[in-house]
């Protein structure tokens, strides 16, 4: 495992691959601290929790310069990527105890309710974008719960798999409740089928998804699947076309474009469109790119030279069956996995810019021709992450955002992930919820307990 910095070409961090018996040693590992665990009751799990939070805090500068080094996201965005996660585990630190609780149910019995009892241990495949967030937002709920992690993190950022398991062992989690493994991605489907794994949650690719369903669904284990998405950014008529277009360049460049939930097609009427891909093509231009480490710099690079091959063929298809490049369109001349900050207009379906996932700082423009177009156009992908309704009219913007095939949808807002809120997708975006009480109740046993009096 190996993490090369994409600004500069230098490796960050290295170590020797796990073997697939090693993988299974720590999973048996995590299985055997289970019983303990349990013991230490709901206090003594959240109490982990926040001890984390603190932790996370106290050593946020060095987490948020790894990140940075690891996969190129700017220093400012990576510092708020590890004070989101002290948020997280002070919310279900705070939250678990009610989210928890038993349920009690009228029946034929003196006594019956449900309870939630933990599964065991929960495999968590999650990529390097996001490099502690999507760890810590899996493993917050599902230890609260009394279940233990194992982390199989992307081969591209072991260093913050190694940070994330040393601040779980300083926050005073018990050897094996969570760890990582840097296992090959090839072994992954083998440990999941094991018997010491109880349930699997990954973030990734749909085909990564659909293979590691495939052998967790042979196995019998529950599996939470957060894929792609290709968010649609629709914008209304009557919306404020500034303030959309400004918003439209946040949505579409943090984390340098490579997020699951970034915008990716820019969904306008006709009526606001010219004024709106003015706005947006300015505010493009204007973007600084550079040493992400700079805290001038809103892009930085991609996280590998292989996301760049990709986004420039996404790029260079489009505008061979139409599209019009309006700016940017290009690697950048300087070193290291640049790739200019793009837009395209006259985009439509068909088109790679508008059927593909892009992960990178490309905006397509896809113009509707009156609000049923817009909602035709949004839902006609196969992903159903997120979406955003821009609108003068909240009544009219919560109307169409209830008609858009997403998991979640934001009006005259960016699309985010949110502790209180469940976090997942439909379609091809994956099923199951991570975060929020739907979160925390995933790797649990809702089990019916049914008592009558002697």
């Amino acid at each position: 495992m190996r993490s090369i910095n994409p600004t500069t070409g230098e490796t960050v961090f290295e170590r020797p691959d796990d073997t697939l018996a090693l993988a299974l040693e720590r999973a048996r590992l995590a299985r055997s601290a289970l019983p303990g665990w349990w013991r230490r009751g709901l206090d003594g799990r959240t109490a982990v929790l926040a001890a984390l939070a603190d932790r996370l805090r106290a050593g946020a500068s060095e987490l948020a310069t790894l990140a940075t080094r690891e996969m190129g996201k700017p220093i400012a965005q990576a510092e708020a990527e590890v004070e989101k996660c002290a948020w997280a585990c002070e919310w279900y630190a705070e939250h678990a105890a009610a989210l928890l609780a038993d349920s009690p149910v009228v029946t034929d019995a003196s006594r019956s309710y449900v309870r939630c009892a933990p599964l065991g241990v929960v495999l968590a495949v999650m990529p390097w974008n996001f490099p502690y967030w999507q760890a810590v937002r899996a493993a917050a709920p599902a230890l609260a719960a009394g279940n233990a992690m194992l982390l199989k993190h992307a081969s591209n950022v072991p260093g913050a798999a190694h940070a994330l398991e040393r601040l779980f062992t300083e926050a005073g989690a018990p050897p094996g409740v969570f760890s990582a493994t840097f296992l090959p991605a090839r072994d992954v489907g083998d440990l999941a089928a094991s018997e010491a794994v109880a349930a699997v949650t990954l973030t990734g690719s749909g085909p990564a998804g659909a293979s590691l369903g495939e052998r967790a669904g042979r196995a019998l284990k529950k599996i939470v699947l957060e894929l792609g998405g290709s968010d649609p950014f629709v914008v209304l008529a009557d919306a404020d076309v500034d303030a959309a277009a400004e918003q439209a360049v946040l949505a579409r460049v943090q984390n340098n474009g490579q997020s699951c939930i970034a915008a990716k097609r820019f969904i306008v009427e006709a009526p606001i469109a010219d004024a709106f891909e003015t706005r947006l093509i300015e505010r493009t231009r204007a973007l600084v790119v550079g040493d992400p480490l700079e805290r001038a710099t809103q892009v930085g690079p991609l996280a590998r030279a292989d996301l760049v091959d990709e986004l420039a063929s996404q790029v260079e298809r489009s505008i061979a069956a139409g599209a019009k490049l309006a700016c940017g369109g290009g690697r950048l001349a300087r070193a290291g996995c640049f790739y200019a900050p793009t837009v395209l207009t006259q985009v439509r379906p068909g088109m790679a810019a508008f059927d593909e996932e892009t992960f990178g700082p490309l905006a397509p423009v896809i113009r509707a021709r009156d609000e049923e177009d817009a909602v035709a156009l949004a839902n006609r992908s196969p992903f159903g992450l997120g979406a955003s309704v821009w609108t003068r009219d909240a009544a009219r913007g919560e109307r169409v955002a209830l008609r858009i095939e997403a998991g979640a949808v934001f009006v005259n807002g960016i699309v985010k992930s949110d502790p209180r809120l469940p976090f997942g997708g439909v379609k091809h975006s994956g099923h199951g919820r991570e975060l929020g009480a739907a979160g925390i109740r995933e790797f649990v046993n809702l089990q019916a307990v049914w008592v009558r009096s002697g």
